[in-house]
């Protein structure tokens, strides 16, 4: 509650038209708006509103001869700028502060664009200026520089600009010094608009400083300051300091008004004063003040707050039994009364009275209404009046109740009464959220209704809902995950990573969500896809599903791609998932297909050493193929870490087999290595590895592995010896054939006690 600050006289503005003419400069003459005080209605905050009355308008009967002439050359417009008006030179300089930094250079553009000043251009200039420094330092500047003399009104103007932006040295300095400097008397409302800016800057001590500085000054203290004071000291619940200032009032001989009484009683209940509001609202009828509809509303809504519902009923029968007309504000007052207590009904009879006396409900009836009637499980009647809002266009005050009735109608599972929700907010122009996209799309998916929880992603995603800067309510892991899951399990992986990472630009980070794209992507043939999610994964640190792997090795499997298949199984490995046998063969079997035996190999020798000694037959292929293509070094290497595992190795098999193709070196090798670790050979295979070696004319290979043999394994039944023999001699290694010939007719001691075969047992 407050009282408007009146001019002590009219004061007419003259708006700046900035055109080029070729007469005399055009004037037009409009009136500023001059505020006018409104009643306050509204007893929680009783606050005056101000109307602007518009200006006369010229009178084109009066034109000068000059000015029609003047438009009789002035050019024609385009028709999409015929009704544009020139902008007045207050709004061009209002536009410059606002776009540049108070500098001299900006100084001197205005001085060049304004021929001369005037209060009206100053007050205008004040009045919309758009930044409070910058309007302060025009106002400083214009009157250092000598362009104007400030008078009374652009004194209260630059005052009132200051204490609503909380400038208040600034504001206090004009009032206290610059002005009595200049010689102005200064007066009542001045002083008003310091004590209402200090207690709405929240700093009480200030304004009873100011109200006192009155009386030092010789300033005129009437019932206005008084009840400026009033609301402030209230407002901060100092109840006792309002009553003492109140008997001082009196002591002084300045009556109180209804307004006086109407602050009182508020700030007496906002403080919980019970009784003391009582008491000021019985003494007001004794000093012979009527009761305003203020100030029934004022002691409704406190006894509302105190849940007292039978002394509100009162006021409101008192009210209306003194022809006093409630207004929206007394029905929606009681209805959010009966409501705090559980009495819906009563609310829902009040509500149907107001509306047969044509008194509308208003955003805060709405506002009071919708979460009542969703606690009290009325959904039917929540549904018509959220109807009536729509049709209306009338938005509630506060935004969450969209939330608790989308929750409340999908509670009751009524999707269409929640649909018909988030339609509304789209008529009533209330920005939707992801979170309340994301509670219609979670009970879609618990009513298995997937088509409609798809046609909401789309919006979502269309309309870049969960990107907007001006959203604050979040979709839950509970609407995106399942959703996510049926669009990767349907062939729609594309969408559900287009949601998902628009989640993810918002710190969404849910392993769940990542492994079901992974699954979608794999599923669907594209793999890579899937890898590059499984990457964002291990650069955040989220664990990543080992079925989600397994999906992905398959699908590169399914493509061709072994190479990648085997790179995702070396990260499955990495992140401690052991893949299962199977999937090693596959991966193996593809790498082998392909002709990639090395790196078949390698995931062979990782099986291994995970303890998984199964698909021995497609290890046997992967030796072969080793020692074929001369790798016997990594050959004899798996082979060592197969019989460390207790695996068996047919090496009479891969003997025979590199003895008929020809790859004698590599069958020496492998036999010698099985010699060494007294493997199980058969003497065929010696046989057949000597019959090549000597066929190739490889005689000393052929001589020192046949020692070796016979080292090991006594004198064998090879009966290729002579031939041996003689080609040693030919070939001019007489003392190798020497020595050969005497192993053989047993006169090397140290072989003859050799017989048989000498076996190497290896258990599988």
């Amino acid at each position: 509650m407050g009282y408007h600050i009146a001019f002590s006289k009219p004061f007419q503005l003259k708006p700046r038209v900035c055109q080029i003419s070729l007469t005399p400069s055009l004037h037009f003459c409009t009136s500023i708006p001059t505020p006018a005080p409104a009643p306050a209605e509204d007893p929680v905050s009783p606050n005056p509103e101000t109307t602007a009355s518009p200006g006369p308008k010229p009178d084109p009967k009066t034109e000068t001869p000059n000015v029609a002439q003047e438009k009789q050359f002035q050019r024609i417009p385009r028709a999409k700028h015929q009704h544009r008006s020139p902008e007045k030179l207050e709004d061009i300089i209002c536009r410059m502060m606002a776009n540049r930094d108070w500098t001299t250079r900006l100084q001197n553009s205005i001085r060049a664009l304004v021929p001369e000043f005037d209060h009206s251009l100053v007050y205008n200039v004040l009045h919309g200026a758009r930044k409070p420094d910058h309007a302060l330092q025009f106002f400083r500047w214009v009157e250092r520089a000598g362009l104007i003399q400030h008078d009374r009104e652009t004194h209260m103007k630059i005052i009132q600009i200051l204490g609503t932006c909380s400038m208040l040295n600034h504001a206090r300095c004009i009032v206290l010094e610059d002005m009595p400097k200049k010689g102005f008397e200064l007066d009542e409302d001045m002083f008003v608009v310091l004590i209402d800016s200090y207690g709405k800057a929240g700093i009480v001590q200030e304004s009873v400083k100011m109200f006192s500085k009155m009386k030092e000054l010789g300033v005129q203290r009437s019932v206005k300051s008084y009840d400026t004071l009033f609301k402030v000291i209230v407002r901060k619940g100092r109840y006792m300091m309002a009553k003492r200032f109140f008997n001082k009032m009196l002591d002084e001989g300045i009556g109180p008004t209804r307004h006086t009484y109407n602050v009182l009683i508020w700030g007496f209940f906002l403080s919980m004063r019970l009784r003391t509001a009582v008491r000021f609202f019985e003494d007001m009828k004794v000093r012979g003040i009527s009761p305003d509809v203020v100030t029934y509303n004022t002691m409704i809504n406190g006894y509302y707050r105190l849940k007292r519902m039978e002394d509100a009923e009162k006021m409101f029968v008192e009210m209306k039994a003194k022809d006093i007309a409630p207004t929206v504000i007394s029905y929606t007052t009681m209805i959010k009364g009966y409501f705090e207590v559980d009495r819906i009904n009563d609310g829902l009879r009040l509500l149907e009275e107001m509306k047969s006396f044509g008194i509308k409900p208003n955003n805060v009836t709405y506002t009071t209404l919708l979460p009542g009637l969703c606690d009290a499980g009325k959904m039917t009647e929540t549904r018509g009046i959220l109807k009536e809002m729509a049709m209306r266009r009338i938005a509630p005050k506060d935004n969450t109740i969209f939330l608790k009735l989308l929750n409340s109608h999908c509670k009751a599972v009524d999707l269409k009464a929640a649909v018909d929700v988030l339609d509304a907010m789209i008529k009533l122009s209330v920005p939707t959220e992801a979170g309340h996209y994301g509670i219609l799309i979670e009970n879609f998916c618990k009513a298995e209704e997937y088509d409609q929880a798809v046609k909401l992603v789309d919006k979502v995603i269309e309309n870049d809902i969960i990107l907007s800067p001006q959203s604050t309510l979040e979709m839950e892991s509970s609407a995106y995950n399942p959703v996510i899951q049926y669009l990767c399990s349907h062939g729609q992986t594309g969408k559900a990573e287009i949601l998902f990472r628009q989640l993810l630009k918002k710190g969404v980070e849910d392993p769940l969500a990542f492994n079901n794209l992974i699954c979608g992507h794999a599923k669907e043939g594209t793999p890579d896809s899937a890898f590059e999610i499984l990457r964002i994964m291990g650069r955040k640190g989220i664990p990543r599903d080992a079925n989600a792997y397994r999906l992905l090795i398959e699908s590169y499997l399914r493509k061709g791609e072994p190479a990648d298949a085997k790179t995702a199984l070396d990260s499955m490995i990495e992140d401690g998932h052991l893949p299962d046998s199977s999937m090693f063969r596959s991966v193996m079997e593809s790498l082998y297909e392909d002709g990639r035996v090395q790196t078949a190999s390698r995931v062979m020798k990782s099986m291994v050493e995970k303890g998984l000694t199964g698909n021995m037959d497609l290890v046997a292929k992967i030796l072969e193929a080793l020692l074929m293509r001369g790798h016997e070094e990594e050959a004899l290497g798996r082979i060592d870490l197969l019989i460390s595992s207790q695996c068996n190795v047919n090496f009479d098999n891969l003997l025979s087999t590199l003895s008929e193709k020809g790859k004698t070196i590599a069958a020496l090798k492998l036999l010698d290595f099985g010699l060494q670790r007294d493997c199980d050979i058969d003497f065929k295979s010696y046989d057949k590895v000597l019959d090549a070696l000597l066929a190739a004319g490889k005689t000393l290979n052929a001589y020192s592995i046949l020692c070796k043999i016979m080292e090991k394994a006594g004198v064998t039944s090879w009966k290729s010896y002579e031939d041996l023999i003689k080609s040693l001699n030919q070939e001019g290694n007489t003392k190798q054939a020497d020595i050969l010939s005497r192993m053989i007719k047993g006169d090397d001691k140290s072989h003859e006690n050799k017989k048989g075969k000498k076996k190497a047992s290896v258990a599988a």
